[in-house]
């Protein structure tokens, strides 16, 4: 079957689609959503349509598209919840301010490029630097003097830590209430294959966080600070009598988690927008955490990678509104299924 309509919405027969187009994504014309649940065809003005296996085609392209957008998505996650991990394996408290450090770090290279004229590439260093040194000197300061206490004040401590930030950040003029965009050299640019079309802000985020996940896996496997920190998240007081400074590595993970807040916060502001209330996002990476295992450091990405694939299929197969609630769906099964999480280990106590 083709036609082509020439004004408004014309209606044609088929034995198995109904297609609906809708607003073009990304900056060029796509197929927004496919439902095989009928027999007629919408298209709208000026739109081609071809046969069966050429709208299969399409709505399977359209879905490839949204998977890979989930999972930029989903790395974004991912890396907030890294944070989660790391302070938690360390210290064994959970750090509910690793969203507004995100929030900070976007912040830091919006700054460094608009006030101090860096460009994109020495903005993100200095930007991931500062926040290490925060980190550092935030466990110093705030976190280090309450440990040992019980676990619900340091949670309570780094939810008022997040809210200061936020805070802080608001009460600076003309910046704290607006809304900013990070001037990246890619922005707004795509690569075709073919009739894939990817938006290269999203193939940024994918393949940093790639490229960060195999830095963090080599210092870990083969450097002293990396097996150290190890060490000491598998029993710090072993690991103090064996003379590892374990006070110093608390706060070298704070500094570490910082850090990798910090790089998805420069990842996400092209996507998004650079704001006080973006740190918020921090609120879906605490399921990733959960669903990956809150103690293990792949799994916090792959819990990502699930929470982002998910939310993005969901917006676009369910009606509104699911989108919202699919990251907290998906923890309770997991916690149902899999209490553990997927790569989380299972911890026995003799009595």
């Amino acid at each position: 079957m083709n036609c082509r309509c020439l004004g408004g919405f014309h209606v044609a027969r088929s034995p198995q689609l109904r297609y609906k187009a809708g607003p073009a994504e990304n900056g060029f014309r796509s197929i927004a959503r496919a439902r095989w649940v009928g027999h007629r065809v919408k298209c709208p003005r000026g739109t081609v349509l071809g046969t069966d296996s050429q709208h299969r085609g399409a709505a399977q392209l359209q879905v490839l598209q949204i998977i890979i957008g989930g999972m930029a998505q989903g790395c974004i996650y991912g890396l907030i919840a890294l944070g989660f991990v790391l302070i938690y394996k360390a210290t064994e408290t959970v750090s509910f301010a690793q969203g507004e450090l995100m929030m900070l770090g976007a912040f830091g290279g919006l700054a460094a490029m608009t006030l101090f004229g860096f460009p994109f590439w020495l903005a993100v260093l200095c930007s991931i630097v500062v926040m290490g040194a925060f980190g550092v000197l935030l466990e110093r300061a705030v976190i280090s003097p309450i440990l040992g206490q019980p676990a619900f004040s340091i949670v309570m401590l780094t939810i008022g830590i997040g809210y200061v930030a936020r805070g802080l950040i608001t009460m600076i003029p003309n910046i704290g209430t607006e809304t900013h965009t990070l001037p990246v050299p890619y922005k707004d640019q795509v690569w075709k294959l073919g009739t894939l079309v990817l938006n290269v802000e999203q193939m940024v985020v994918i393949v940093a966080t790639a490229v960060l996940c195999a830095v963090l896996y080599a210092m870990f496997k083969y450097s002293k600070l990396g097996v150290a920190m190890q060490a000491s998240s598998q029993n710090q007081l072993a690991a103090y009598y064996m003379g590892i400074p374990v006070k110093r590595l608390n706060g070298l993970v704070w500094g570490l988690a910082a850090m990798v807040a910090a790089v998805a916060g420069l990842l996400l502001a092209p996507i998004t927008f650079v704001h006080a209330n973006m740190g918020f996002i921090g609120l879906k990476a605490f399921p990733a955490a959960v669903v990956g295992g809150f103690g293990s450091l792949p799994g916090a990405i792959v819990g990502g990678l699930v929470i982002g694939v998910v939310e993005a299929l969901s917006g676009f197969f369910l009606p509104e509104g699911f989108k919202d609630i699919a990251a907290y769906v998906v923890v309770l099964v997991m916690l149902m299924v899999r209490p553990n999480g997927l790569f989380g280990e299972k911890l026995r106590k003799k009595v």
